[in-house]
């Protein structure tokens, strides 16, 4: 009998080079993080050597990043980034705009078509949110008043990209040569993002801080 030993393969082979050059990245003063990185690329399709699974490596990373942003969540809540409002949001909204407008005049000196311009803008006007909150908790600053300011820079990022991924295709058509998107889809598209984003928050304001723990309770209490 056959057996397929792809997950385990490229589990014991990712935290095997992770555990290595995490390692040696510390000896070298750097975050554990570059060590991570390299590890990955050494496993990648792209250089000689053991290969992963590509496909298992994209979802076990997934896994992670969800398992990352599960305890952010832990560690930060909605009343975290309104105390933090002033700083985080303003911060955030002149950060990626200019960014992006930096990123857009790059391209098209390089030549680049508009849409493409924008693309790489938008593209440079957001941090990596997993980078980002991995490096304060190896620096034991996410419980700082930076590092919650950080941590909400990052989440009115991540709100500002779910309607920029909504907005730019149709946006990118319009801009293409020949093509044309009216006002109206783009703002029905806005308006169904939208509408979607606030029924997650109300449900999970709702749900999460009410119902879930009203069942618990009744969980426990019947359980006793």
């Amino acid at each position: 009998m056959e057996h397929d030993l792809t997950l385990i393969s490229t589990i014991a082979a990712a935290l095997g080079l992770a555990l290595i050059f995490g390692f040696l990245a510390a000896k070298l003063r750097l975050p554990a993080l570059v060590g991570y990185l390299f590890a990955g690329v050494l496993i990648g399709p792209f250089t000689p050597g053991f290969v992963a699974d590509v496909s298992l490596a994209s979802q076990l990373a997934e896994i992670g990043v969800m398992l990352l942003m599960f305890g952010v969540g832990l560690h930060f809540s909605l009343g975290d980034l309104l105390a933090v409002r002033r700083i985080a949001v303003p911060g955030a909204i002149v950060q990626m705009l200019a960014a992006t407008l930096l990123g857009m005049a790059a391209g098209l000196v390089w030549g680049w078509s508009l849409p493409a311009a924008l693309v790489l803008g938008i593209c440079l006007s957001v941090a990596s949110t997993v980078v980002l909150l991995r490096a304060l908790e190896g620096q034991g600053s996410m419980e700082t008043y930076n590092g919650r300011v950080a941590v909400g820079w990052l989440v009115v990022e991540d709100l500002a990209m779910v309607l920029v991924l909504v907005l730019l295709p149709p946006l990118a058509s319009s801009l293409a040569p020949g093509q044309s998107v009216g006002a109206w889809q783009l703002l029905e598209s806005l308006g169904k993002t939208l509408l979607q984003v606030g029924v997650f928050v109300g449900l999970m304001l709702f749900v999460g801080r009410r119902f879930f723990p009203w069942v618990l309770w009744c969980w426990s209490g019947m359980a006793k």
